[in-house]
């Protein structure tokens, strides 16, 4: 009896493991449109030695449609860097990062990752990072604080993404002009095949521009490369401070 009252007790205290219920993980979500995820540059990257004489067939970039203003106010520019003897140090040379749509031309590789909502897009060259954000209605002019790469939404159609950003940093310079805060860039994301994709870029500005200003980025794949980093540190032009001329920094 006495040990018939022990097992009792020991059965009373003892702790109860009951068994976990099965974890059941969410279905993972399907990004949207044409997956392209991947390491992309130019197909006939500049830094490829050729051979004496051998020409790539290059797509020129058309001038941009100024109009008046936009030309006296590049032009009143010119002549004060001149009257300071100041050289105009943008994007990467004055650690300042290039911004968008710059960043998109594909002298060094560029990086996409997909994932639901979301397309983003890295360009090696100073570690340079925009976001386009799918299905979403972009905000209004007055509401888009300035900044490097603007506010960009996209949305897919077919095997096309095409992208709306406003919102850009005064001192982003598109073609080396001037821009307003009207300022929209739209985008023609195009996958052309597994391994190509193109952009088109259509500029507008009622303030600066004559009409939209229109050109087109081509990538290819690079299955073999990663992206490397490129920081601002590496850079070695400045401002000499005693004559204001840009010289480039050696030796370090």
């Amino acid at each position: 009896m006495r040990l018939a009252a022990l097992a009792a007790v020991s059965a009373a205290v003892a702790p109860v493991f009951a068994a976990a219920p099965a974890t059941r993980l969410a279905p993972v979500p399907k990004v949207e449109g044409v997956y392209f995820s991947g390491t992309w540059e130019d197909p006939n990257p500049q830094e490829v030695l050729r051979a004496p004489g051998a020409t790539v067939q290059r797509t020129p970039t058309p001038p941009a449609p100024f109009n008046d203003k936009a030309k006296a106010e590049m032009a009143e520019r010119r002549a004060k860097q001149q009257q300071t003897k100041a050289t105009e140090l943008t994007g990467g040379a004055a650690c300042i990062p290039g911004g968008f749509p710059g960043m998109m031309g594909p002298v060094f590789p560029l990086e996409v990752l997909q994932s639901p909502g979301q397309v983003t897009i890295i360009a090696e060259a100073f570690s340079q990072i925009r976001r386009i954000y799918l299905n979403e209605k972009q905000i209004a002019f007055e509401d888009a604080e300035p900044l490097f790469w603007g506010h960009s939404v996209g949305h897919w159609e077919g095997n096309t993404l095409l992208v709306n950003t406003i919102g850009l940093k005064d001192n982003i310079r598109i073609g080396g002009g001037p821009h307003s805060d009207k300022l929209q860039i739209d985008e023609r994301i195009t996958v052309t095949s597994p391994d190509t994709w193109e952009d088109q870029i259509t500029v507008t500005d009622p303030q600066y521009l004559t009409g939209p200003w229109t050109w087109t980025h081509k990538y290819v794949r690079r299955k073999d490369y990663k992206i490397n980093e490129y920081v601002c540190e590496d850079n070695r032009l400045y401002i000499d401070p005693a004559t204001g001329q840009q010289k480039l920094r050696l030796g370090e």
